[in-house]
């Protein structure tokens, strides 16, 4: 089963360019570094063991987590999606954890 987009217009473009799709997973965290920034955004957020009282505290709180998301960490995951395609291929599109 392939796992990519299914929108006719990309299929066709995949073909046109003889472009070759991996038995891979849409939502794979090894392509997907956002997958990353969710888990430290939750580390953030709930640091120190920290709990809320309100929805309202919860959703502050991540919004501030968000809008602090450090520049490095979105330079390292961008910096490291070359090394995680070459894993994946190396791995014919299987997971490389």
């Amino acid at each position: 089963m392939k796992y990519f987009h299914n929108a006719r217009l990309t299929k066709e473009f995949f073909q046109e360019n003889n472009i070759i799709l991996l038995d891979h997973p849409a939502c794979s965290p090894d392509l997907n570094p956002i997958e990353n920034i969710w888990g430290w955004m939750a580390r953030e957020v709930y640091k120190n063991g920290h709990q809320f009282q309100t929805v309202d505290a919860l959703c502050e709180a991540i919004f501030n987590t968000w809008s602090n998301v450090p520049t490095s960490l979105l330079e390292t995951l961008a910096s490291s999606m070359p090394k995680r395609l070459s894993e994946v291929i190396n791995k014919n599109g299987g997971a490389t954890y």
